[in-house]
């Protein structure tokens, strides 16, 4: 099922891809890293598809909370969680009937790598409208950290955990404004920054272990007060941008930095309990996202927080896959996929 939120493509595969060995969702994952690639680059790729794109695996969880495991890929790998494809997961399965859904407010577990999201989806009228979703918190790792980057200088960032390392950088200070004319700019500007910046970068979580090197780059606007939740506390907004490497310009705010900027604000002292901040794209679509309590994750301090977006459900397909394909890599693929009894030889499908 091909999936959007905040113009961002997530395809959740829910069929053709056979078990997969490994204990936990987290398993599953780095078993896929280390001795499946080959599903990523395929679904990612063309002619099957766009880097641009994220693809959600449905696996069996672990956890007896778990309604389901996914497992996400993107063009810069395997990050253990994302906030904008576990919007664009949770829709795709109450939509389709794999989770039965009920109008109201109905409460979703999904296990990511990364762990347990706890869901809150809106139903009206048979569609889900939104989707709030709390992951594993977030934490700043280093703060005023700063490098080189061949023909920008000095480019000054900290480095904070949302579900993978964003490195967050003060757009202002290069004179961008993150409007929707930037984009080329800011990906070419992201892509040398995360290169320079790359070696010597902290690649360990304390809980989940070796992570990889830096994928993303978040870039911040001005942050201004917009009124009062219906709470009483402040309600913020900013325009951001997130950098996925290689090459990649989200079209939407995303899930994970929103997060990120929320553990580097409150850290900051900038933002506290109950408050909101609505992030915005350069392509203007909107992600909320609102403090809770304090957190701890090894010997750092850390934030508890939820995101909350919509998605769209835009195609149902059944992909062939034509092993014989010279365009397609089969060195590390075929053994993950199931074979489809109606397909000729040398053929598999993925739902």
């Amino acid at each position: 099922m091909d999936t959007q939120s905040g113009g961002d493509v997530s395809r959740i595969v829910v069929a053709g891809v056979g078990p997969l060995p490994g204990a936990t969702v987290l398993d599953k994952a780095r078993y896929l890293q280390r001795d499946g690639d080959g599903l990523r680059r395929l679904l990612l790729s063309e002619p099957y598809g766009d880097p641009a794109m994220s693809v959600d695996l449905i696996v069996e969880p672990s956890h007896p909370e778990a309604q389901a495991g996914y497992i996400i890929m993107e063009a810069m790998g395997y990050p253990l969680y994302s906030g904008s494809n576990t919007i664009c997961t949770a829709t795709a399965l109450l939509q389709s009937g794999m989770i039965p859904m009920r109008e109201g407010l109905q409460s979703v577990v999904l296990e990511s790598p990364a762990g347990l999201a706890r869901i809150s989806a809106r139903v009206v009228d048979g569609r889900v409208v939104s989707i709030t979703t709390q992951g594993e918190p977030a934490y700043v790792a280093a703060e005023g950290l700063s490098v080189d980057v061949p023909y920008y200088g000095e480019v000054r960032f900290d480095l904070v955990w949302s579900g993978a390392y964003y490195a967050m950088v003060d757009a202002t200070r290069h004179d961008f404004t993150l409007g929707a004319a930037e984009q080329i700019a800011l990906t070419a500007f992201g892509d040398a920054f995360v290169r320079a910046a790359r070696p010597g970068l902290l690649q360990v979580h304390p809980e989940l272990g070796d992570v990889g090197p830096l994928p993303f780059a978040h870039f911040m606007g001005p942050v201004r007060e917009v009124g009062r939740t219906a709470g009483g506390h402040a309600r913020y907004e900013s325009r951001s941008a997130t950098y996925v490497h290689p090459g990649v310009l989200c079209r939407s705010p995303t899930g994970t930095g929103t997060s990120a900027r929320l553990a580097l604000m409150a850290r900051r002292g900038e933002i506290h309990e109950g408050d909101e901040l609505e992030t915005i794209s350069p392509r203007g679509s909107r992600f909320v996202g609102a403090v809770l309590e304090n957190a701890q994750v090894g010997d750092y301090p850390a934030l508890h927080s939820t995101i909350t977006g919509g998605a769209r459900l835009m195609a149902h397909s059944h992909i062939t896959v034509d092993l014989d394909d010279p365009l397609v890599d089969a060195s590390d693929l075929e053994h993950v996929l199931s074979a489809d009894p109606s397909a000729s030889t040398g053929a598999a499908a993925v739902g």
